[in-house]
């Protein structure tokens, strides 16, 4: 299997990348099946962190389907604007496959994502226009029955407060709608909550506010997480 296609920026001279964007992805894995002329065009979705899974997947579903003459496929991988995607025809004509597969995730917005469509040739020939329009079909309609959740960034703040506060600082905190992770150190009690890169100041500030000063608040990591759709 050969894929063809971006890796993705290098890193290495022009401007600063810009940071990262919210983005959609799967949930879970997903097929979906179309017949066009007899052949029939089966797509799975599964989501993926790194090239290697991608191909693992596009292997799994070789061996799983071992009586299919083509096993077509694609990937984007990673936050946008920096994407790193590629694509494989694996056999049918140049483009006819591999590309509208691309195409189609893009269309969707998604990404960690990568798409398996494995081809049972029904006798009759399809033509160039006819398995771009296939490869396509099959991959909106598993993107159609997909289910598919925000992958958002947050910040970690850590506030140490004393223990006698710490139960009201708790409760001040998931009453704005955070969730809150508790732990024990021997300055005091630490209460966890990832917030959005945004509200860093406003959390800060409500901490300050409910604690009269007395939070210590350090910053956490920034993490990707996943938020369901609204």
């Amino acid at each position: 299997m050969t894929w063809a296609g971006s890796a993705g920026p290098s890193g290495s001279g022009g401007p600063s990348p810009s940071p990262p964007r919210p983005y959609l992805t799967l949930a879970g894995p997903v097929e979906a099946e179309i017949e066009a002329k007899r052949s029939r065009f089966r797509c799975r979705l599964e989501r993926v962190d790194t090239e290697d899974a991608a191909r693992a997947v596009v292997e799994a579903a070789r061996r799983e389907h071992w009586d299919a003459r083509h096993h077509c496929s694609a990937f984007r991988i990673g936050p946008p604007p920096q994407v790193a995607q590629r694509s494989s025809d694996d056999g049918e004509p140049s483009g006819t496959a591999g590309a509208p597969i691309l195409d189609a995730l893009g269309g969707a917005g998604v990404s960690d994502v990568v798409a398996v469509v494995t081809r049972w040739f029904g006798g009759t020939l399809l033509g160039t226009g006819g398995l771009v329009r296939a490869y396509g079909d099959a991959t909106r309609a598993a993107l159609a029955a997909a289910p598919l959740v925000h992958r958002v960034t947050r910040r970690r703040l850590h506030a140490t407060v004393d223990p006698v506060s710490a139960g009201r600082v708790e409760h001040a905190l998931r009453g704005a709608g955070h969730l809150v992770e508790t732990s024990y150190g021997e300055s005091g009690t630490v209460l966890t909550v990832a917030v959005d890169p945004d509200d860093v100041d406003a959390v800060r500030a409500h901490l300050n506010a409910v604690t009269a000063g007395a939070a210590v608040v350090s910053t956490g990591d920034l993490r990707w997480v996943d938020r369901p759709l609204p």
